[in-house]
């Protein structure tokens, strides 16, 4: 297993959800692109499952996709 990957046994940082782990990402930017979200730990890196990985990328595509253009 890469260093890289999540471990599946950890849960989704989001509260209320309790699937397991498919990325970690920068609870920054989840605090600034999904509002909706509350997380449940306060750390530098939430955790994120599958459901609201996706819901991270769709609400973050114009934002990535800027962010390309500007390099």
């Amino acid at each position: 297993m890469s260093p890289n990957k999540e471990n599946n046994t950890a849960s989704c940082d989001v509260v209320g959800c309790s699937l397991d782990v498919k990325r970690s990402i920068s609870s920054s930017k989840i605090k600034n692109t999904l509002s909706s979200v509350t997380l449940s730990s306060s750390s530098r890196k939430a955790k994120l499952c599958k459901i609201h990985y996706k819901e991270f990328k769709k609400a973050s595509k114009k934002d990535r996709k800027l962010e390309m253009l500007g390099r």
